[in-house]
């Protein structure tokens, strides 16, 4: 939260440097991750031996909402045209010499928290409201991206299930403080300056109803 508004997540076409922010940041996404096992043959056991083989890319996948009815834009042009050249051959990633292309990878960052490189694999679409000579003015956009590098700052994954450990969000309420939050959320209200960091709150005392604040997992001691 920056001057007591929410910071706004956004994705950044790595080519060509564009930046598209969020209209409304996501009410919620969700991580997976794939992770491959083989059976090593092992006659007479109940249960054989695993051999690690490698794991899969982890996918990030969420829901984006835009609005342009109130201007009159079209919210193609104002917003979702951006994103789907995410998934379009670009032109500064073809080989002159043999005509193949390929999108560009992109950057997904949402505050401080993290930065998620990828690129797309899934993007649907889906016009709700237009004027009269319709042009769309509302749209809901279903992402999936696939990691393309490890992270320093990537939360710890869950060996079960391939989600992220621990790593919530939370709607703040009218009333609320960040000292009240981390009390609930970690047990100890010292650990405000935590979530104050982790958003990017610059001034605690500004905390606005119905800000969504990241809360990943305390650092290791």
């Amino acid at each position: 939260m920056k001057d007591g508004h929410p910071v706004k997540a956004s994705i950044t076409n790595l080519v060509t440097n564009k930046t598209i922010t969020f209209m409304f940041n996501p009410t919620e996404y969700s991580f997976s991750k794939q992770v491959n096992w083989s059976t090593a043959r092992e006659r007479g056991a109940n249960v054989p031996k695993l051999e690690f083989e490698g794991g899969q890319p982890a996918q990030l996948t969420l829901r984006l909402f835009f609005d342009t009815f109130e201007t009159g834009e079209d919210v193609r042009e104002k917003y979702t045209n951006a994103l789907w050249e995410l998934a379009m051959v670009s032109r500064q990633k073809t080989d002159p010499a043999t005509n193949r292309g390929r999108p560009p990878e992109c950057s997904f960052q949402w505050g401080k928290v993290w930065t998620f490189k990828a690129v797309v694999t899934n993007l649907t679409q889906n016009f709700t409201m237009f004027l009269e000579d319709g042009t769309p003015t509302r749209a809901t956009m279903d992402l999936t991206l696939k990691q393309v590098e490890d992270m320093d700052r990537f939360p710890a994954q869950n060996p079960t299930s391939g989600g992220v450990a621990g790593y919530r969000t939370r709607v703040v309420r009218q009333g609320e403080t960040l000292d009240l939050i981390a009390a609930e959320e970690y047990g100890e209200a010292s650990q405000w300056r935590y979530i104050a960091t982790v958003n990017g709150i610059d001034d605690p005392r500004r905390l606005v109803s119905g800000a969504v604040l990241s809360l990943p997992p305390l650092p290791t001691r």
